[in-house]
């Protein structure tokens, strides 16, 4: 088989940044630490809301899950005929999304922490054999059979334990149906309910007293039940300590190997501003100097122009040097702390921006450093490309994390996979194993929230 049409070729390249993406959001939970902020739910519709829950996970899990499974079985034996080479990272892309999804409702339903350990991408190469290779890197990976075993147990014994939850509400009501006179229906055969044979008024009642005591049990059996089944996936899904461990010094090599290259490109930006700003400036000064010195006695007139001249050029040497220093190390950052330095960052903007903050401390200065930065690259492409008149940033530290959020109202359609400033906000973060995460759903608003683990002073 020969090249890919450009057609497949950018069909290859979109599956490609969709399973980058994953990777972006697994990095997420590779990242965070604890088992991760279960909502509040305590009010009196616990019970009920754990019960939607689980019908839309019996739902989710009997439909997706299957079908999803069914796909990938089929694609994967096609691998060897050379069109499962093709047709299976755009199945597994999704069912990786599908199960990092799975994972955040687990966290955010059950309180339910679930590793995760993809391993880093090849890089894509052009053509089928780009494909090829995309394709056996993703067989190869651990994870990819794991995510294919949890698909078959999560529509098998996961909808078991998912529809359990709503079932145990609803099943006292057949229970009150059948002994309103329901079991006349059932009179050539007896209608079993649960293990209670009915077949007269008498059982009809029995039934119904059975039904009150599992009701009576649904406060704490339906959320058991929902928690089961956050148990099961974890136990299918979930990743070795080990394994888990080797992920993380797999990200943070790429991450440092990132930081080096930034590191140098940054000194020779300094290299280069130096040379072609405030250097060329003193030379100039420095040249009008000798003249001013050679025309002080015999033409004072155009000595003074000149000094005039050389001190409007040493004034605008100092300007370019404070702002030099000022993209390396902001003065007030030093000073006065992030939170200070960001609502001086705010106040330079062109944008009303509103700046909320709870940051009881300090974190070391190269964090500090990280975090300023990335807050105003996000600000800058608010400001540049989002046609917002409004921004709002929320700093906050919980957890042993330190959490920035910047959010516009602008048009929203940001994506970090096609643009280099969140690219570079995401590497910066990615040295001291921090994480970026945006929401820009075309028509806005976007929210990118910036996470950063660190110890406060």
């Amino acid at each position: 088989m020969g090249g890919l049409t450009p057609a497949k070729d950018e069909g290859g390249r979109r599956v490609y940044e969709r399973l980058l993406a994953g990777e972006r959001m697994a990095a997420r939970f590779l990242a965070a630490d604890g088992d991760g902020g279960r909502e509040e739910d305590r009010g009196p519709l616990r019970v009920f809301r754990a019960a939607w829950r689980g019908a839309v996970l019996a739902g989710t899990s009997l439909v997706v899950s299957c079908g999803l499974f069914c796909l990938v079985l089929v694609s994967i034996c096609l691998v060897p005929l050379g069109a499962g080479l093709i047709t299976t990272p755009p199945i597994l892309a999704v069912i990786r999304e599908y199960a990092l999804g799975r994972r955040e409702r687990a966290r955010a339903w059950g309180g339910v922490r679930i590793g995760v350990a993809y391993r880093p991408l090849p890089p894509l190469k052009p053509g089928f054999t780009g494909e090829a290779a995309l394709c056996l890197a993703l067989l190869r990976d651990p994870a990819t059979w794991r995510d294919i075993g949890w698909l078959l147990l999560d529509c098998t014994a996961g909808v078991v334990l998912s529809v359990l939850a709503p079932l145990v509400l609803l099943y006292p009501v057949w229970g009150l149906v059948l002994a309103a006179g329901g079991w006349r229906i059932f009179e050539d055969s007896p209608e079993w309910y649960l293990f209670l044979p009915v077949d007269s008024q008498a059982t009809g009642l029995a039934a119904l007293a059975l039904g009150v005591v599992i009701a009576l049990t649904a406060r704490w059996s339906v959320p058991a039940f929902l928690q089961s089944y956050f148990r099961l996936t974890r136990t299918a899904l979930a990743p070795s300590r080990e394994q888990e461990m080797a992920a993380r010094i797999d990200r943070l090599t790429v991450t440092r190997e990132d930081a080096v290259d930034t590191s140098a490109a940054e000194l020779r930006r300094i290299e280069r501003d130096l040379h072609d700003g405030a250097q060329a400036r003193l030379v100039a000064v420095g040249m009008d100097l000798g003249l001013i010195e050679s025309l002080i006695e015999r033409d004072p007139a155009k000595a003074k122009e000149l000094l005039g001249k050389a001190r409007l050029s040493s004034a605008e040497a100092l300007g370019e040097l404070r702002d030099l220093v000022r993209g390396i190390h902001p003065p007030v950052l030093a000073e006065r702390g992030l939170v200070d330095a960001v609502r001086a960052l705010a106040l330079r903007l062109p944008v009303e921006t509103e700046v909320v903050a709870e940051v009881p401390g300090r974190a070391e200065a190269p964090v500090e450093a990280a975090a300023y930065f990335a807050t105003s690259e996000l600000l800058a492409n608010a400001v540049k490309h989002a046609g917002a008149d409004r921004i709002w940033i929320d700093l906050g530290y919980r957890e042993g994390r330190l959490r920035i959020s910047v959010g516009d109202n602008g048009g929203g359609g940001a994506d970090a996979a096609k643009g280099t400033g969140l690219a570079g906000v995401e590497r910066r973060l990615g040295t001291f194993d921090g994480v970026l995460a945006v929401s820009s759903p075309p028509g806005g608003p976007t929210l990118a929230t910036v996470e950063l683990p660190c110890v406060l002073s």
